[in-house]
């Protein structure tokens, strides 16, 4: 990947939201649920949710530096058709493993629901 493709998340957002994440630990489950028969979808769903959680801090990112115009009208279009192209593969993804935008809503603890 070239750099004009990718999308820089500034550090500060990732320390506070790696804070908020480890206070938040008291809401994710204790215990795997290791079911042979629900393996594939339960892995499907875990790497659906974080691909989700990233996609929406790189929204959020975007969006700060959109309003900050620190973005080229170029820029804007990449990050635009990446966005989307993400959001379209998300649900091919979900279909896939049947799962549902609410299947992937996460409790975040002080964060709230993913979604």
């Amino acid at each position: 990947m070239d750099k004009k493709n990718k999308v820089i998340i500034e550090s500060e957002s990732m320390d506070v939201f790696a804070k908020e994440l480890q206070q938040s630990q008291h809401s994710l489950p204790s215990r795997i649920d290791a079911n042979p028969d629900t393996v594939e979808k339960g892995l499907g769903k875990l790497v659906l949710t974080l691909i989700e959680l990233i996609r929406k801090l790189m929204e959020k990112q975007a969006l700060r530096r959109l309003e900050s115009g620190s973005l080229t009208d170029e820029e804007v279009e990449r990050l635009g058709e990446t966005l989307m192209k993400l959001e379209t593969k998300m649900k091919e993804l979900k279909d896939i493993f049947g799962l549902k935008d609410k299947d992937l809503n996460i409790d975040l603890g002080p964060l709230g629901k993913l979604m």
